[in-house]
């Protein structure tokens, strides 16, 4: 009886063995924990690079503005403005991660920082 996943030998001859690709392996041991540790840690670097880069672009924009205003008060203040929300904005953003890693890590111990700094490590909750 044949399989139809079995592989005739005529192509085996032809194309060597096939094997399926390998599984997704984010570093570390390939557990399925430390693989989601390692992409919520890449999720949060770039996170924190696009919210760096949204500043600097923002924080350029004011400054462009304020030159550009021609002594204008009217302009001048909504440059500053746009300076004072692109600071709020990445205070804002480094409050949110605190507090993430603060009830995540140090209250609910499910995510912990990797000790080798690849990650995180997920501890899911059993009973």
């Amino acid at each position: 009886m044949k399989y139809l996943a079995e592989v005739d030998p005529e192509i085996q001859k032809l194309f060597g063995d096939i094997s399926p690709p390998a599984a997704m392996n984010l570093g570390g041991s390939g557990t399925p924990q430390q693989g989601l540790g390692n992409l919520i840690g890449f999720g949060i670097r770039m996170f924190i690079m696009l919210a760096g880069f949204s500043l600097l672009i923002y924080l350029l924009w004011g400054a462009f503005d304020w030159i550009s205003s021609g002594g204008e008060k009217e302009k001048i203040t909504k440059a500053q403005n746009k300076i004072t929300n692109a600071v709020i904005g990445i205070v804002l953003v480094f409050v949110v991660l605190m507090v993430f890693n603060l009830l995540a890590g140090d209250v609910l111990k499910i995510i912990i920082p990797d000790p080798n700094g690849d990650g995180f490590i997920i501890n899911f909750p059993t009973l």
